[in-house]
């Protein structure tokens, strides 16, 4: 653990060696940060944009050290959800453009332009709004128009010819990027990506037709880039999830194979609290939702749902103990969590396991945990909560 880096309550660091964790940590490791994003831009041609997207407090691994490795490792932009995201690398120090994806709501306009971020504007009434701003301030401001495509969600559904007139009556403003979202990127079955991409291409054409033409136009995240759907790619691709070492499954008879390798970033460990042995037909847990089939040895662990843990990995769960999988039985708590031991009867209180990460030649991912949980790997990385310290490697 040399060069360890703690965010939260303190560890005893002594001679870059991590000597006892509390009671539940995330170890982060930023060269594999930086590795992925070297691993995406490999997959892209050099004159293909990579905006690492960092939102969600880079999706739960700490947005400040995170986007301070991309940017020593190269990157140029980052992407946030919000304002207010923005301002903290801002006051971090980040000096890469920032493109705030979701938010140009009324109190957070003025923040934007105090701190050099670049709005994504998704309505043709907001252009008149920032125009007016950047006039005020004594500038030419950036921003990136949304259009919909097809998620129907953020984005601007207007004709070409309607969205040339908005942007030429706006003289204070400049448009820097055009861009959209997909919806089902990863599933080659359907052709709603290809529609997108299309929808999206045409209104670019209609644009170019009236001498529009935005520096950067992108609707590429992880999967067009992990499945080299090229044409998806344009000036910039928006990885996010690669970022932190996942690509969702491709599905549908097409899929093509995966052109990008990366690894996750992020270990968590927990450290058991008390061990019992247990007598058969014992109902373990709140509302005995698990009952002893035989004698056991089960752990408590110092990790629950107000850690992160999924409260549906009851009695459906796997951490690795012992260096072996062992399934989590009884209900998830608030901060402990149970677990089966029996095929590691060697471990003691104050021992660690693994929540995510690997240990003695298995391991468990975000995705598998996710899957188990009925939910995904980006709900369960974004859900390990703020109590759980940060240590980064």
């Amino acid at each position: 653990m040399n060069g360890a880096r703690v965010s939260g309550p303190r560890f005893n660091l002594a001679e870059g060696v991590l000597q006892r964790p509390y009671r539940t940590w995330v170890e982060v490791s930023l060269r594999q940060i930086a590795d992925n994003f070297d691993a995406i831009r490999n997959v892209v041609t050099p004159s293909v944009e990579v905006m690492p997207v960092v939102k969600g407090n880079a999706c739960g691994h700490g947005v400040v050290e995170v986007a301070t490795a991309l940017c020593a490792r190269g990157a140029r932009w980052l992407a946030v959800s919000s304002v207010e995201e923005g301002v903290t690398l801002r006051q971090a120090g980040i000096k890469a453009r920032i493109l705030v994806l979701a938010d140009f709501l009324p109190w957070s306009r003025a923040a934007a332009i105090q701190h050099s971020l670049t709005p994504v504007l998704y309505d043709l009434a907001d252009l008149k709004v920032w125009d007016r701003l950047n006039e005020s301030a004594g500038q030419v401001g950036n921003y990136h128009l949304k259009t919909d495509s097809g998620l129907w969600r953020l984005g601007t559904r207007e004709a070409a010819s309607d969205i040339v007139s908005a942007i030429r009556a706006c003289p204070h403003i400049r448009l820097e990027g055009l861009m959209t979202h997909f919806a089902a990127a990863a599933d080659y079955s359907s052709s709603q990506t290809e529609e997108q991409i299309a929808c999206f291409l045409q209104l670019a054409a209609g644009l170019a037709e009236s001498n529009v033409r935005p520096r950067y136009l992108h609707m590429a995240g992880t999967v067009p880039v992990a499945y080299r759907r090229t044409e998806a790619w344009q000036t910039l691709v928006r990885p996010g999830h690669a970022i932190y070492g996942y690509v969702a499954p491709a599905s549908g008879a097409d899929a093509p194979p995966r052109a990008l390798s990366v690894r996750p970033v992020l270990t968590w460990k927990a450290s058991i609290l008390s061990i019992k042995d247990v007598p058969p037909g014992a109902r373990i847990g709140y509302r005995g939702t698990y009952c002893a089939p035989a004698p056991m040895r089960i752990a408590v662990i110092a990790a629950g749902y107000a850690d992160g843990i999924p409260h549906q990995l009851a009695n459906r769960g796997m951490v690795i103990a012992g260096g072996k999988l062992v399934p989590i039985v009884g209900a998830i708590a608030m901060d402990l969590t149970i677990v089966d031991i029996t095929a590691s009867p060697h471990l003691q209180a104050g021992d660690v396991v693994t929540v995510l990460g690997s240990e003695g030649g298995v391991s468990i991912d975000a995705q598998q945990l996710g899957e188990l949980a009925g939910t995904s790997s980006y709900s369960v990385l974004c859900g390990i909560t703020q109590r759980v310290t940060r240590v980064y490697v």
